[in-house]
């Protein structure tokens, strides 16, 4: 699944891309993709006429906002990606709904200079988009984001805040870090990423860490999920950007997918063990229990 640095890759690729074009038609091809409203045809009916004005993620989801004030959400789950292409491109097997765009330029005369296509696939069909009126709070309708926890670059994930929350349980940490109402946007890779820079072993208890190790955490997830935006988020399978590029950071992994490789700080072999159904993988040397 696309985790923080794969959606907020696609999220500047958008606002690159996308802006001041307006919707002009549309094809649903797959009905269960649209999440808000129910109808198909009353999803095209909402969004036909309105421009993209800007792109913002919270977590794994991206949202857009449109000029008419309402909004656009999209969530790409396991294997989702939202593509740009040109109107005339072949329409893939695992596209799921199309979007029409005709870009607009400002001046004394709006005239249509340009014609492309924003396009959602996803091959596992698990991914959602919705359709946010602007009379209506966005949680209101995508009811995944109300109890998300804070963006690991807001100025309040602070290290007593992750103290505070990893405090109130004994879970493992890595499995506390998977619980998106601790922190948004990490998932098996940059949880298992962020606890080799931070040092701490991923079977150790949330409620058993040192201030000085949640210091350490802290500085971990920022530095793995910073490097991952760096590097285009990571691709083993399916991600991709607007462009259709695959991320970069996979070659430069820590540990993850690393398994029985030496370790790039201490040479010792890397671990992998199953932890709540996820593969983990650490250093045993470098993360001691």
């Amino acid at each position: 699944m696309p985790e923080l640095p794969e959606v907020e890759t696609v999220r500047i690729g958008l606002n690159e891309n996308t802006l001041g074009w307006q919707i002009e038609g549309g094809e649903v091809l797959l009905p269960r993709a649209i999440a808000y409203p129910e109808n198909s045809e009353a999803f095209l009916a909402a969004v036909i006429g309105a421009e993209f004005t800007e792109w913002q993620r919270r977590g794994k989801y991206l949202i857009a906002q449109l000029s008419q004030g309402d909004r656009l959400g999209v969530h790409l789950r396991m294997t989702g990606s939202l593509l740009w292409y040109d109107r005339d491109t072949a329409v893939g097997k695992h596209t799921r709904v199309r979007l029409f765009l005709k870009e607009k330029r400002k001046g004394k005369k709006e005239k249509k200079v340009g014609l492309k296509e924003l396009r959602f696939d996803d091959q596992r069909t698990f991914g959602k988009v919705w359709w946010v009126p602007s009379h209506q709070p966005t949680e209101s309708i995508i009811t995944g984001l109300q109890n998300l926890g804070l963006e690991p670059f807001d100025p309040e994930f602070t290290s007593d805040h992750l103290a505070a929350k990893f405090s109130r349980t004994g879970r493992p940490i890595k499995t506390v870090l998977l619980d998106q109402e601790t922190v948004a946007g990490i998932g098996n890779i940059y949880a298992d990423e962020s606890l080799f820079l931070g040092k701490i072993h991923p079977q150790k208890a949330a409620n058993s860490l040192s201030l000085e190790q949640v210091i350490s955490l802290r500085l971990g997830i920022i530095r793995s999920l910073s490097d991952g935006i760096a590097k285009g988020g990571t691709t083993f399978s399916s991600f991709q950007n607007v462009a259709g590029l695959k991320g970069n950071y996979i070659n430069t992994a820590w540990v993850f997918r690393r398994t029985g490789q030496p370790c790039n700080v201490c040479g010792t072999l890397i671990s992998r063990i199953k932890l709540g159904g996820r593969s983990t993988h650490f250093c045993s040397q470098c993360q001691s229990l």
